[in-house]
């Protein structure tokens, strides 16, 4: 196995998801990609088809296994899992907690608030990126020498990229470059990381409130459960 070796892994973020209650649903089971959804996944397929894919991987989550499968058929790949590239756990999972809602102002939430920098209210940054540096080696040890497609969720996507990057790890959300069905690629010389990109080859079907960096609007949250 030569260390000069170039592979790419695509960390995507699935699709939109059917939640008409608006739901922060984290890693709860039951919540599918909407028929917008599927259609970011067919479109993020028809864009990776003619790369040299040989590995696709996915979170558990229903939404990340559905947005992932289409991907896999285009290069006649068996559709893998991996447990690492879950969702990160949060306490409101189940709660409606958008923009305007009212959940900053109850005092049983308050206690869940009071660190941003770990943060208080769910998976301490630093496990999901330790969780998702693996997940990213096991997928380029998968594709040596070409490409890999893991399917995961916006939260540990943007940790692991700001980690790699060597940013800062907590952030405000609403500025998380991360919209849905995009593709955050990293590019390994052997194991190393040398470069990152992203993209969003989905864009023109994305709701302008979801793109990254939209202003919140009252009555629709970010992206429940992300």
């Amino acid at each position: 196995m030569s260390s000069e070796e170039i592979t790419v892994v695509h960390l995507m973020r699935h699709g939109e998801v059917h939640n008409p209650d608006g739901v922060l649903y984290g890693r709860r089971p039951g919540y599918h990609l909407s028929d917008l959804g599927r259609k970011m996944a067919d479109r993020v397929a028809e864009h990776l088809a003619e790369r040299d894919i040989t590995h696709v991987v996915s979170s558990p989550l229903e939404r990340a296994q559905e947005t992932a499968t289409p991907i896999a058929g285009a290069h006649g790949l068996e559709l893998a899992t991996d447990e690492r590239l879950i969702e990160a756990a949060n306490v409101f999972e189940g709660k409606t907690f958008g923009v305007g809602d009212g959940a900053l102002k109850k005092p049983g939430n308050w206690k869940y608030l009071t660190n941003p920098f770990r943060p208080s209210w769910g998976e301490p940054y630093i496990e999901q990126v330790v969780r998702m540096m693996a997940a990213l080696g096991a997928a380029r040890d998968a594709a040596r020498g070409h490409e890999a497609v893991a399917v995961s969720h916006q939260l540990p996507i943007w940790i692991v990229r700001s980690f790699a990057e060597r940013r800062r790890l907590w952030h405000d959300p609403r500025k998380r470059q991360c919209t849905l069905a995009s593709l955050t690629s990293f590019t390994f010389h052997g194991d190393k990381i040398i470069s990152v990109g992203y993209s969003e080859p989905a864009r023109d079907l994305v709701p302008s409130h979801l793109l990254a960096g939209a202003k919140p609007v009252k009555g629709k949250a970010k992206a429940f459960g992300a």
